[in-house]
Formats: structure tokens, C-alpha cells, sequence
């Protein structure tokens, strides 16, 4: 039922902790050799593209701004100006489901291309996670497990059975750890802030 009185902000706190909660899980359960062989594709890599739909491409985005940032020559598949695919580049895939069809398909192309498909996913035996080079879990509960469980339903209770809405979890987690990644990665080449801010935009 509609309540549009505001008398607390419990909501706000109960999802900001769960999120906490779910990212302290995860961290616990990464794949170190994953993440290993992952920063150096990247880094081996002559350009990287970065791919995702609807939330999970605005953190495929922010990820390739980061990446930019860094030097390193960066696309966004779907935009304009993305050129082609060739074998040398490495192409990264998020999707919490790892079944969203038309990064699926985008993944299909990407091996028949021959380059190397990363994909930052939540399932390992998806359809992206399968074809992968690299396939880089982070078990979370994204919009299509309903109320199947997982780490964050287990936390919640009654009322907040929904909380955080649909794929929040996977989102989050993912935009955290591959910030993370950038922060490896400017340990490896090197960067100082100073040369992060010189790449940045200045026309906005």
C-alpha cells in the first residue's frame, strides 16, 4: 500500500547495509588467478572494449572512462565511433545473468573474431561464462533470480524481501571491483593522479 508520508529512513540504512554485507561475502570468494589473468589482458591488450546493457553498461562506461584515464585505448561497443574488433584486443563483458542476449551475442562474435572475451559475471555456467577466455564471478543476486535465494535474501527479512531492487547487488559489486582493478592497474603502469587528471575531459 502507498505511504506517502515520510516518517524514517530504515529503507535507505537496512539496503545500504546489506550492500556492505553481500561486497564483504564477495571479496571473501573472488578468484585471485581470475583477476591475475585478467589484469594482464588487459594490460597485453592493443585496445580493449568494454560491453553491457542497461545498468550494467553505465558500469561497463564508467569502467572504460577509468580505463582512459590510464592511457590505455579504450571503446565502447555500441557507440559510434567504436571501431572494429581485431584478434589482439580484448573485449570485456558485463552481465550479472551472463545470458543477456545481445551481449551473448556480441560474446559469440567476439570468439569468432578471435580476440579475448572477458566477462565480469555473477554466473559461471552462463552462456557468457562458458565461451569466456576469462570468466570473473561475482556471486551476487541479480534481477532474473527473483527470490531464489543467495547471500543477500538470507540477510532479509519480512518487509525488505525485496531490497535492493532487482540486479542492485551485482550492479554495486561490480562497479566496486572493477575500481578496484583500475587501482591495480595504476600500481602496474605506473600513473600518477596528476596524469589521471591531465586525461581527464575538459570540456564538460
Amino acid at each position: 500500500m502507498k505511504n506517502d508520508q515520510v516518517n524514517d529512513c530504515k529503507d535507505v540504512i537496512l539496503s545500504m547495509e546489506l550492500m556492505i554485507d553481500n561486497l564483504d561475502e564477495v571479496v571473501k570468494m573472488l578468484d585471485c588467478q581470475a583477476i591475475i589473468s585478467m589484469l594482464q589482458k588487459i594490460m597485453e591488450g592493443e585496445r580493449i572494449f568494454v560491453m553491457g546493457a542497461g545498468r550494467s553498461g553505465l558500469v561497463a562506461k564508467a569502467f572504460a572512462m577509468r580505463l582512459m584515464h590510464l592511457g590505455f585505448s579504450v571503446y565502447v561497443v555500441g557507440e559510434t565511433t567504436t571501431p572494429a574488433v581485431h584478434p589482439q584486443d580484448a573485449v570485456i563483458a558485463i552481465s550479472g545473468s551472463g545470458e543477456t542476449r545481445s551481449i551473448a551475442n556480441l560474446g559469440r562474435i567476439v570468439k569468432d573474431i578471435g580476440s579475448t572475451l572477458i566477462t565480469v559475471t555473477s554466473k559461471k555456467d552462463s552462456t557468457l561464462g562458458k565461451i569466456s577466455d576469462i570468466t570473473m564471478v561475482l556471486p551476487s543476486k541479480t534481477k532474473h533470480d527473483h527470490d531464489a535465494g543467495g547471500s543477500l535474501e538470507k540477510n532479509m527479512r519480512g518487509d525488505y524481501k525485496n531490497l535492493p531492487p532487482l540486479g542492485t547487488a551485482f550492479e554495486i559489486t561490480s562497479l566496486v571491483f572493477l575500481d578496484s582493478v583500475i587501482a591495480q592497474l595504476i600500481t602496474l603502469k605506473g600513473v600518477s593522479e596528476a596524469e589521471l587528471k591531465l586525461r581527464h575531459t575538459n570540456i564538460e
